[in-house]
C-alpha cells in the first residue's frame, strides 16, 4: 500500500493542469495511460481528485454543481495522465447545452484509445443513480475497469458507511471482476491510500521505471 513518501505518491503530486477540451478533436494527442474521473455534479469527483494528487485548488470545484462543463486533462508525466469529465445531473444549463456535454463525454469514453480505466465517484448517500449505472452499463460493454469511490463517507456513521458499502458491492456484483468498490472521503481522508493504489496499478507504475 502506498504511503505519503513513497514514489507513486510523489509522482501525484506533481501532477499539473494540462488542457481543457470541449470537443474529442481539441483532446491531447494519444499518449501513454489515461484514467478518467466520471461522477454527478455534486458527488465531490473534482474534490476526490484534488486529494489523490495532494493539491487541493487543481480541479475545478464549486458550490454551484454542473461547473465543470469541459473535458480536463491533468499530466502527472508524459506517460500519465488524469482526466476530470463533465459532472452529470443537477447541472442547472440549457438542456442543449447539457446533451452536448453528454455527447462529447460520451465520445471521448467510446474512442480514446489511452483511456485505461474509469472511477467513478458517488456520493455514499445517494449511490448508484439512474447515470451511474449507465456508465457501468457502457464500461461493460467496452470492457473498461471501473473503481467507483463512495464518497463523502465523513457523512455516515461507520456502521452505515459499511452497510452501503456492502450493498453497493452486492449489486455491482453482475458487472463482473472489473468493477470494484470502497469507501472515499475528500474532508476526513478515508480511503486515499487504497484508491492510489488502484491508480498505481492501472498506470502499471514501477519505481524502475
Amino acid at each position: 500500500m502506498n504511503t505519503p513518501q513513497d514514489p507513486f505518491t510523489a509522482l501525484l503530486r506533481q501532477t499539473q493542469f494540462e488542457i481543457s477540451a470541449a470537443t474529442l478533436a481539441q483532446c491531447p494527442p494519444e499518449q501513454g495511460i489515461e484514467i478518467a474521473f466520471a461522477g454527478r455534479s455534486n458527488a465531490g469527483k473534482s474534490s476526490a481528485l484534488n486529494t489523490l494528487v495532494d493539491h487541493s485548488g487543481l480541479a475545478r470545484t464549486s458550490k454551484t454543481p454542473g461547473r465543470t462543463q469541459l473535458i480536463n486533462f491533468f499530466r502527472m508525466n508524459d506517460q500519465c495522465k488524469l482526466v476530470d469529465l463533465p459532472g452529470y445531473g443537477y447541472a442547472k444549463v440549457p438542456e442543449k447545452v447539457k446533451k452536448e456535454w453528454q455527447e462529447q463525454m460520451g465520445e471521448y469514453l467510446e474512442n480514446r484509445e489511452c483511456l485505461a480505466g474509469l472511477f467513478l465517484v458517488m456520493d455514499v448517500r445517494h449511490p448508484l443513480k439512474e447515470f451511474d449505472v449507465m456508465m457501468l452499463d457502457w464500461s461493460r460493454h467496452f470492457e473498461m475497469p471501473v473503481h467507483i469511490l463512495l464518497s463523502k463517507s465523513d457523512k455516515l456513521k461507520r456502521g452505515p458507511a459499511k452497510n452501503t458499502l456492502f450493498d453497493v458491492r452486492k449489486q455491482v456484483k453482475p458487472y463482473g471482476d472489473k468493477v470494484s468498490v470502497q469507501l472515499f472521503s475528500s474532508l476526513d481522508k478515508t480511503g486515499v491510500e487504497d484508491a492510489r493504489q488502484v491508480l498505481s496499478n492501472w498506470f502499471e507504475f514501477s519505481a524502475d521505471v
